[in-house]
């Protein structure tokens, strides 16, 4: 019957002159390819922007040219110029290339009709690396849960995000940096404008993203350029809520600009302009790969995101975010006698209350704990914020998890397998497969929960549905509940560790 569904489809797109595969947008007539056996259409490379080279540099992202004909939409466009930062990345595009604007969607509907829910992903790199083509993030197995997959090539480090006086003299709204954030505006601009060709609803769009992706999820929804371009939101691991890839001053930003410029001996922003990518690429990476990233520019971003919250101006849209359990790094040279020192060091007179939040009995609960602490200082903490401030407002529900399933360890690799950061990628796209790791009957079904939790909160603002275990929202009245995503026994339990975070609150106010 699908069969006979999907060739009734393509005759009537046929009989209207439009090829099964071929999907006009505002630009131009596209051309895909349809999976044999899910029939999800696939559309990869289409242009959102114009190529941000020559004069482009470290402009805001341009109106992407028309073309005349049919477009192939069958090959990842280049990834944006970036170094090898990340080791486990890994892509199928091109190359990296300054010309990387270029965004994916996957499908299941047969028509324009459909107006079937829109997710939106937002890769993670530490706003340094990254790019939309990588095989744990392909959106086909999630679109056969009923949703219209995008995502998108944003741009990175040094070229996406330089700050300099010259930039921000020439800006009509005196700011400069957050090129990279400007991007994903577009991207989402493009999605209002052009996603119910490919049958998805431009009124119910959720962003989501993982560890850069999710503090670029926070920070569309308090930047006032992305209101009412999304209509719900997913953070993986992050958010603008603490030190951590901490948006700076323009000015801050500005320093690290002027320092770039001098290195290259460029004393105008047309030299820099003028210099070659490579060339720019390799000055800024002497600076360290995290020199040059998001800030507050007073136009993408008015302010800190954590005020914009504050005085509840963000978005306000339902929001499912957590965080993994191994988010922080474990260090075996921990012991009880070295970790209840540090404590005594760092935090003085609140040392005892510390370690009653942060067990360290014995070396290996010292370890765990010392463990722990990092991931909420690295994570966990900033994303706690986050979901509290939301919460703060009650004008929007929120549904909060922790990914506890350990990934297994590559045939013949012995170590201390944990749910590290990054872990709940394939889960949650259904792409395992795209990681040669022995995985087990368990985790092909949590990945399935996680894949129907997610297309479920697009749907409709709730991750619940029928045979689901049961995710309650996240609030005082329900013990703060947090859905503990694990194996085949997955639960919602009330936060067990919400005298930790409140620590480090009034810990980091002092």
């Amino acid at each position: 019957m699908s069969t006979k569904i999907v060739l009734i489809a393509a005759t009537v797109l046929a009989i209207h002159g439009m090829a099964a595969d071929r999907v006009k947008t505002a630009s131009g007539i596209v051309e895909g390819t349809t999976d044999a056996t899910s029939h999800v259409r696939s559309f990869e490379g289409i242009p959102f922007a114009a190529p941000p080279v020559g004069p482009l540099r470290w402009k805001p992202p341009q109106p992407a040219a028309k073309w005349k004909g049919v477009r192939p939409a069958t090959a990842f466009g280049s990834r944006c110029m970036q170094g090898n930062v990340f080791g486990d990345m890994i892509f199928r595009d091109p190359g990296i290339s300054e010309d990387c604007l270029y965004l994916n969607v996957w499908t299941p509907a047969a028509s324009a009709k459909a107006n079937l829910p829109v997710m939106v992903w937002i890769y993670g790199g530490g706003f340094v690396g990254g790019a939309a083509s990588e095989p744990r993030q392909d959106g086909r197995d999630l679109a056969k849960h009923g949703v219209v997959v995008v995502s998108f090539n944003y741009r990175l480090g040094v070229f996406g995000f330089l700050s300099h006086p010259g930039l921000t003299a020439e800006s009509a709204h005196h700011a400069s940096g957050n090129y990279g954030m400007l991007d994903q505006v577009a991207a989402l601009e493009w999605v209002r404008k052009n996603v119910a060709a490919f049958g998805g609803n431009p009124r119910n769009v959720t962003i989501f993203g993982e560890s850069a992706g999710s503090f670029a999820v926070s920070a569309l929804m308090a930047s006032p350029l992305s209101q009412g371009l999304f209509h719900k939101a997913i953070g993986e691991s992050g958010a603008f809520f603490s030190d951590t890839l901490q948006a700076k001053p323009l000015a801050e930003s500005e320093k690290a600009g002027v320092k770039l410029g001098e290195a290259m001996h460029a004393d105008s922003i047309g030299k820099l302009r003028a210099a070659s990518a490579a060339d720019v690429l390799e000055a800024a990476s002497k600076e360290g790969p995290f020199s040059f990233g998001p800030n507050i520019d007073g136009y993408y971003l008015t302010e800190a995101p954590a005020a914009t919250f504050a005085a509840g101006k963000q978005s306000h849209v339902p929001l499912l975010a957590g965080w993994n359990a191994g988010e922080g790094s474990y260090d075996p040279k921990v012991t009880a006698e070295s970790f209840a020192k540090k404590a005594q060091e760092t935090y003085g007179d609140k040392a005892a209350e510390f370690l009653k939040l942060y067990a360290g009995g014995t070396d290996e609960e010292a370890r765990q704990s010392a463990a722990d602490l990092s991931g909420d200082h690295f994570i966990a903490f900033s994303t706690w914020k986050w979901i509290e401030a939301q919460l703060a407002t009650g004008q929007s529900p929120v549904f909060r998890y922790r990914f506890d399933q350990a990934p297994p360890l590559e045939e013949g690799k012995e170590g201390h397998a944990v749910a590290y950061h990054s872990a709940e990628i394939e889960y949650v796209f259904g792409a395992l497969a795209s990681k040669k790791l022995p995985w087990r009957p368990e985790d092909w079904k949590l990945s399935t929960l996680m894949s129907t939790y997610w297309s479920n909160f697009a749907k409709t603002g709730n991750p619940n549905g029928a045979g689901l275990p049961q995710w309650p929202a996240y609030d005082s009245a329900g013990g703060y509940a947090v859905m503990h995503l694990v194996d085949e026994s997955s639960r919602a339990e009330p936060d067990s560790h919400r005298a930790r975070y409140q620590f480090l609150e009034a810990w980091g106010r002092k």
